[in-house]
């Protein structure tokens, strides 16, 4: 189930983390290792994603950085 939310919403560790309710480790090593073990196609559009989300987090980063001084500054205003 966490993996076929992870692949349809192509979304992260920390965002299907929290739609379920469970922690940012239990989900990564539902997906990772144990995944690996009982659906290898689907472990595999995992992998994919989770590599995109690795390459994309520096991204993420910086505009979430961005934002929040946005933010700041207009409160100061």
């Amino acid at each position: 189930m966490l993996a076929a939310y992870l692949v349809e919403n192509r979304a992260t560790v920390r965002a299907t983390a929290k739609r379920f309710g469970i922690s940012k480790s239990t989900v990564h090593k539902d997906v990772t290792q144990n995944l690996k073990k009982i659906n290898p196609a689907l472990y595999q559009q995992v992998q994919k994603i989770l590599e995109q989300n690795k390459d994309e987090r520096h991204l993420r980063g910086g505009e979430a950085t961005k934002q929040k001084y946005l933010q700041q500054r207009n409160m100061r205003s």
